[in-house]
This record gives structure tokens, sequence and C-alpha cells, in this order.
């Protein structure tokens, strides 16, 4: 048996604490989102235990010692003084404020999924099947939605459109636009509600998230411009599309190429399509940061096995990086590939044939 260095192990077991910390804070971040604790106390005020109760119905026990783990976590501020709890301007627009670009709660609804649907991956794993995005459980769909959203609302309108070429003038005069794989329909809502003289239309495979969009739609108050049907990225319907829109989900495709070879075939003359896709770089050695670390495990427990799943099963991942996605869009017949920008979290893409 090989002899540890004990000062490796240390550190090894002090970062096992922390993660082993974060996973019981995540947890708990999903009890506090479900049960409205963080929009309690989104207005900052202290509040004991007792006062929360009176605030939410919950009981104060409870309370005391959800309070307290959050506390031990950095997410709610303690004051020892007053025996209080309270929620800073920061904490507040990552755990209480839905639409702040630095919403945070439904990541954790997302890695809630990882551990619901972990027997289902491991089976995967010993069969090579893969597992379906139907297959996971609910709470990833709603959590996925919730994750990107904020970075669509910071991003999309005010610099990702702006970045095509042509694209964001095109949309003010009037398009027609096809968001594929559009889950529960929030990019293409945002993108509806800024340029109201074009019309859009989202499509998904998942019909339980063609439903929410639909009735997100008609919340948004854009249901007369936006629209949505069921169909995958290799045979949605249209022609002549002046951008094809995919956020996030090219490289759950079990055939990207096929999915490109069909986006080919129905845009319009100088049409655009838009790829927006997980950052990262193209050599292993450097994703390994924290954003590789979360997007190398998303990959391995929802994004590859989704691609597995299906025809050709290409498995790109979601950490592909830009030279595989290039020779994907390439594969599929188009000769101009460009990204027109990024954030650490995303990279943008503008193809052309």
């Amino acid at each position: 048996m090989r002899e540890p260095d004990m000062q490796k192990l240390d550190a090894l077991i002090g970062n096992l604490v922390g993660d082993v910390g974060a996973s019981v804070s995540g947890a708990l971040v999903v009890l506090g989102d479900r049960l409205g604790l963080f929009k309690a106390m989104a207005d900052g005020e202290p509040v004991s235990p007792q006062m929360l109760a009176q605030r939410t119905g919950l009981k104060e026990r409870y309370l005391r010692e959800w309070l307290s783990a959050q506390a031990a976590a950095g997410y709610v501020t303690y004051d020892e003084g007053e025996d209080r709890f309270s929620l800073t301007a920061e904490q507040a627009m990552v755990f209480a404020e839905d639409d702040s670009p630095a919403f945070f709660a439904g990541a954790f609804e997302i890695v809630q999924s990882m551990w619901i649907d972990e027997p289902k991956v491991a089976e995967a794993f010993r069969t090579g099947k893969g597992l379906g995005w139907h297959e996971h459980s609910n709470c990833l769909f709603r959590g996925t939605e919730r994750f990107f959203r904020p970075g669509y609302n910071s991003h999309l309108v005010a610099d990702w459109l702006p970045a095509l070429d042509g694209v964001q003038e095109r949309l003010e005069e009037g398009a027609v636009v096809a968001d594929v794989g559009c889950g529960h329909g929030a990019s293409t809502i945002l993108m509806a509600l800024a340029y109201p003289k074009s019309t859009f239309t989202g499509f998904d495979y998942h019909g339980p998230s063609i439903e929410r969009a639909r009735a997100a739609a008609e919340e948004a108050g854009v249901a007369e411009r936006v629209s949505f049907a069921q169909a995958s990225a290799k045979d949605f319907p249209g022609r002549s599309w002046d951008l094809v829109a995919m956020f996030d989900c090219l490289h759950d495709m079990g055939d990207p190429v096929g999915a490109g070879r069909h986006v080919k075939e129905t845009l319009g003359p100088n049409g655009t399509w838009m790829i927006v896709e997980p950052f990262a770089h193209d050599s292993l050695k450097d994703n390994l940061n924290p954003v590789g670390r979360i997007y190398y495990g998303a990959s391995t427990l929802i994004c590859t096995p989704a691609s597995l799943s299906q025809e050709v099963g290409l498995g790109l991942g979601a950490q592909a990086g830009e030279m595989r996605l290039r020779k994907v869009v390439l594969d599929a017949g188009f000769s101009h590939f460009r990204r027109a920008t990024e954030t650490p979290f995303n990279m943008v893409f503008e193809v052309r044939a």
C-alpha cells in the first residue's frame, strides 16, 4: 500500500468537508426556495425565527435550524447581538429575486435532479443506452429554465443578438424566428418582448415543456406573436426562417450534424443560425476550473446520457469546445462559423451558409 502524503491528505479532506457542506446547503436552498423563505426575507429586515414563522406560517423550531445552517453557509447573515437573521442585498439577488442577473436557486434544482436520477445514470453506464431528457425528474426541467433565464435576461437582447451581423436590425424590422430546443420558452418570450414586430416559434421534443412554454407566453402577454410546437431539431417545420436559435441544447442532441443540416434547409436567404453553448476551452486542462467542474458534472449526469439515448449518439458533452462545434457546423454544410461573443458561462456562435 502506498504511503500518503499527510499534508496532501489533510488538504483533500478539507476540500471534501467543503463539498459535503455545499451539497447539504444545496438541499437547504431548494427547501427554502420551495417554502418561500428567501422571498419572505427579501426586504432585508432582520428577523428572529419566531418572526419568520409569523410571516410564513411555518414552525419556528424548523426555521431556527434552517436559518442557522444558512448562516453557517454564508447564505444568510446572522446578527449575534440581536439574535436575528437577514438577507443582504446581494444574498437577496441570488436567492430571492427570480429575474435578477445573479439568481442561483434554479441551479440547485438541477443538482437535485442529479441526485434523484443517479441510479438511472448508473444503469446507463452499464448498458450504454443513455438516458433521455424526458426520463429525468421534473425538477430538472424547472431548474434548467430558472438557472439559464437570468443569463438570458442579462445578455440575450443586450449583447448576444447585437453581436450577430445584421440580426438585430432584421428583428427590429420584423423577422421570423425559430427557437429550437426552447424548453419552457424563456429565451423565446424574452426575444418576443424585445422585438414586437417579429414573430417567434419555439420547438421542443418534450411535450410537458411545450405546455409550460405556452402558459408562460400567455402570462407574458405575447401569445399572439409567439407559438410553441412539439418537434425535434431534425424535423421542426417551416421554411425561410430569418433566425434559428439554439440555446444550450446542441450538445444534448444525438445527431447535431443532422440537426444542422435541417437548419440549413429551413433558413431563408441570408438567414442566421445562432448557437449558444456552455463556455469551454478546446483542451481538457484548460477546463479544470470551477465552471468546468460544474459543466463536466452536468455533462456526465445529464447531457452525454441524453445524446447517447438518441440516434447517432455523437455525445458531444457540455464541454465540447469551439473546435468540435466548428466541425459539427462544417459537416452540416455551412461555410461561415464565427464566435460572436462570450460570457464566463456561454459561447455565442454565428453560423451562415
